[in-house]
């Protein structure tokens, strides 16, 4: 059910006891869990903090911690399939989620005892009522047991409304507000807010709006929220000392660039990965590589400025770059260079924007050393994001660097190379074994962010109007030894696009119907593991159940 008084229902219930933590491996997910580990630590509440990585993860989690705990907090995990039915818990056991994945399962909405949902309720969400789902059902095994005989299997109309009822609800999966969010309302709502706390609130919208999970409208919805707060913690703040402290921290509202990291670069070095301005330029041709040189021109940097770090830049230059490089991108067609962010300063020397901080957090997340496990990158993601360890930022930081430029390099040669394939209803790319940097894919966040980027660029070079309308599955090696390849997919590129998401239930359907063997782990529906034997059935399953 869901907790429409989350202080009372769920604070309340949970500061005197013992909690297990379970923590889905994403940025807005470890925002969220600093700002729990937070409020526990003002209470003095015990908890034990479990990372988990899929279903299969949650699964053995849970089966290790039952005995000690009562309480299970998830965050973005479990709202969308039939917890209980999966977990099979005792009776006592209860489980608050906060999620973002959509659509809630209706069984969890509708239990009132173990499941207990922290999410937001004037979200759109479309919960069917429980008339419509449970009641017919009841009433009908009462009526027709007498006819059930005579018709065979074939279902009665009530039971094919009810079919089509839950098919609607659960066709498309899409996002809601950042559980970090949520538990910044929290914090605010028990006057326990700190400064560190809206941070990482912000840094968990803006990770939806950099892994593309949420719609513009929404972003900017959410952002204001989040202006309302900066501005009420810098009033609170304005008395001189706090201003003038070396460890001070402030956070700003910022209408800045879609230039990826470029105050830790150089700006011409961030003019190239990112996916905005590479894309607009089609910086895979030479005729690209030629506009760049004429927009640098036209904004009338030197070329020796442009190609140093941001840091080194001469202060004229900085002073009003942002306004230079606005005016200069208009002329070239990019209207919306700008962007609302928010950016924080430690003190006086060390600035950050949100979305560095997500670049950072996400490619520590996904490092691809050899001896670190899934949870010594979790906590070294975790880490990052506290002001007191800013050398593992600048080190997430450099890692994220060198993903930008393998997912430049990686759109570049499928755009040249032709890889992208239209297949009818939809694109579809297949990276080989042997490609550049192949093993950096093999990461869900990493591989959704490269879809993202290689079908812009797609609809920025195709001359073909029905394939800029179409979505795009990828597909990567994920362990060679295994034969297993990691497979997702997004929905079509628009500005408007409501980011709803199809391809869940078509994977299973395709998966069921070719007796694919896939493994259906993520906490994301449209990313699932299959082998790469049944690659082609898959497909041509996938073909015939979407044109």
């Amino acid at each position: 059910m869901f907790v429409t008084d989350i202080r009372k229902e769920f604070y309340d219930v949970v500061v005197n006891q013992r909690v297990a933590l379970l923590i889905s491996s994403d940025i807005d997910a470890l925002c969220a869990c600093k700002i729990l580990q937070a409020l526990f630590h003002c209470d003095q509440v015990q908890y034990t903090l479990v990372p988990v990585t899929g279903w299969q993860d949650l699964g053995t989690a849970f089966l290790e911690h039952k005995e000690q705990f009562h309480y299970f907090v998830l965050v973005n995990c479990g709202a969308n399939v039939d917890l209980l039915e999966m977990l099979q818990p005792d009776e006592d056991s209860v489980f608050f989620i906060c999620d973002t994945h959509r659509p809630v399962d209706v069984i969890n909405v509708y239990n009132d005892t173990q499941i207990k949902l922290l999410i937001k309720q004037d979200d759109d969400l479309g919960v069917p009522s429980y008339d419509d789902i449970f009641r017919d059902e009841d009433e009908e095994d009462g009526d027709d047991s007498g006819n059930e005989s005579d018709l065979g299997s074939e279902p009665s109309g009530k039971r094919r409304r009810f079919d089509e009822i839950l098919f609607d609800y659960e066709q498309y999966e899409y996002h809601g507000t950042s559980a970090a969010m949520m538990l910044f309302e929290l914090a605010w709502v028990l006057s326990k807010d700190t400064k560190d706390m809206l941070w990482w609130a912000i840094i968990g919208l803006t990770d939806q709006w950099v892994h593309d999970k949420i719609t513009h409208m929404k972003y900017v919805t959410d952002i204001a929220t989040m202006q309302r707060h900066v501005s009420r913690h810098n009033h609170r703040n304005e008395d001189e000392e706090n201003s003038l402290s070396i460890d001070c921290m402030r956070i700003s509202f910022e209408y800045d660039l879609r230039l990826t990291l470029y105050q830790h670069w150089s700006l011409y070095e961030s003019i190239c990965n990112s996916c905005y301005t590479s894309c607009n330029f089609k910086l895979w041709s030479l005729n690209g590589q030629k506009k760049l040189q004429e927009f640098l021109a036209d904004m009338g940097l030197p070329l020796k400025q442009v190609r140093q770090k941001f840091n080194c830049m001469d202060i004229s230059i900085k002073e009003n770059l942002r306004d230079v490089i606005e005016e200069s991108s208009n002329k070239y067609g990019m209207k919306d260079i700008r962007i609302q962010t928010f950016g924080v300063h430690f003190g006086f020397k060390n600035r950050f924007l949100a979305s560095d901080v997500v670049h950072a957090a996400a490619a520590l997340l996904e490092s691809t050393e050899k001896d670190e496990s899934a949870s010594d990158t979790f906590i070294k993601a975790l880490d990052c994001l506290s002001r007191s360890n800013l050398e593992r930022l600048h080190l997430g930081i450099d890692l994220a660097k060198k993903k930008l430029i393998a997912i430049q390099q990686t759109v570049a040669s499928c755009i040249c190379t032709n890889l992208i394939l239209s297949q009818g209803p939809f694109l579809y790319c297949y990276l080989m074994e042997g490609t550049p940097d192949v093993k950096l894919f093999s990461k869900p966040m990493a591989l959704t962010l490269l879809c993202k980027y290689l079908l812009k660029a797609f609809v920025h070079s195709t001359r073909n109007k029905r394939c800029k309308l179409l979505p795009l599955i990828m597909a990567a090696p994920m362990d060679v030894e295994k034969g297993t390849v990691i497979v997702a997919g997004i929905p079509p590129e628009s500005e408007t696009s409501d980011k709803k998401n199809f391809f869940g239930r078509a994977f299973e359907k395709a998966a069921e119907s070719t007796s694919s063997r896939t493994l259906h782990d993520h906490f994301d529906t449209s990313i699932i593991e299959l082998k790469t034997e049944d690659r082609t059935k898959f497909l041509d399953a996938l073909i015939t159940l979407l044109s």
